[in-house]
């Protein structure tokens, strides 16, 4: 977890009024976005980066790094923060009429929709080299390369899926009425802040981001936990306390409702959504995830026409794909990312 600096380092972009897939109008839609490095001249050089749940842009750009895979001294990187994450719209800062329960359902359909607007009429971006995600940022990534194919050369899934698996929606559903049980959570609508309900997502959310063999084998003490109790509370506990529980809510709906077909394009054909990705895919699960598995890239490699499958490695479950603690999961990242990026496609319009 990141701390953010005392002056805002972000931009904002004004989307307008935005008609979502539900037919909603998201009056005055606000993207939050970060950038590093130089666009070159060409416009060649752009890696999209999308936040995953509850992340902002403080939480994940310690992967870009001079010398790294995401190198702001040869791309420029635009990190967007997902709607719901508290700094682009989301139901903590989206005034009336759009709070609380009105607050409209927002999808990666819709999400992605505005990035593609914000590069086109920000910079005059309208192909990308690369776009690159972990967990919910993996399922946007996922939606870029199904959306927009002849404007994506890349995509990079790390611990993310085509759509969100049954089980992965199951294992939602626990941390969300965890939250959902505190008393303060009324007729819809948070009356207080539900800090029991926040400990409890915070454990539940515990035993599903790690792996049993990471429990098995203490690594926690590595984080500088004294006990597995002191791990639950220093941790987990307080995890998700730093975001507004309404947004929490607003993004696990999203998460829950994420599929690359289910929009006018595909009309809900699976298939027929991974066989039009024409981007180079790298699928980069972790090998012991408890909810975003292997076995689901399994039945997408079947369709998807230039993908290669790099599992992680790595007894940290779905925290392997966000390896701020792990050297070893983030060397072995980089060296895919890197070498996915030197990676040149003999014909784009193929």
């Amino acid at each position: 977890m990141s701390t953010p600096p005392t002056e805002r380092d972000y931009a904002i972009f004004q989307a307008g009024n935005v008609v979502l897939q539900s037919g909603r109008t998201f009056r005055n839609m606000a993207l939050a976005y970060k950038t590093f490095g130089t666009l070159n001249a060409e416009k060649s050089n752009v890696i999209v980066y999308p936040t995953s749940y509850a992340a902002q842009h403080y939480d994940t750009q310690f992967m870009v790094r001079e010398g790294g895979a995401l190198d702001p001294s040869k791309y420029f990187i635009v990190i967007c923060n997902l709607f719901g994450n508290g700094l682009s719209s989301s139901p903590s800062n989206t005034p009336w009429p759009d709070v609380g329960t009105r607050y409209p359902d927002v999808s990666y359909f819709d999400a992605v929709q505005v990035q593609k607007r914000m590069l086109s009429e920000l910079w005059g971006i309208e192909r990308v080299a690369l776009v690159y995600g972990w967990s919910m940022g993996g399922m946007q990534a996922y939606h870029w390369g199904a959306m927009y194919p002849d404007a994506v050369e890349r995509i990079a899934v790390v611990c993310g899926s085509a759509r969100c698996a049954p089980h992965n929606h199951v294992f939602i559903e626990g941390a969300r009425h965890a939250l959902m049980a505190d008393a303060a959570y009324q007729d819809g609508v948070f009356t207080q802040r539900p800090v029991r309900g926040l400990r409890a997502m915070g454990r539940v959310y515990a035993g599903w981001a790690l792996s049993q063999t990471f429990y098995r084998q203490e690594l926690w003490r590595q984080l500088g936990a004294s006990s597995l109790e002191d791990y639950l509370v220093s941790a987990w506990e307080v995890s998700f306390a730093r975001r507004d529980p309404a947004d929490l809510l607003a993004q696990f709906w999203t998460w829950q409702h994420g599929d690359i077909s289910a929009n006018p394009l595909y009309g809900g054909d699976l298939p027929k959504a991974l066989a039009s990705i024409r981007a180079r895919t790298l699928l980069m699960p972790g090998d012991h995830d408890l909810y975003f598995q292997v076995d689901d890239h399994a039945f997408e490699m079947q369709h998807l026409r230039n993908a290669v499958l790099r599992p992680i490695p790595s007894i940290w479950g779905h925290r392997a794909g966000n390896p701020a603690n792990q050297p070893e999961d983030r060397a072995f990242i980089e060296q895919q990312v890197n070498e996915l990026l030197a990676w040149k496609n003999p014909s784009p319009s193929a």
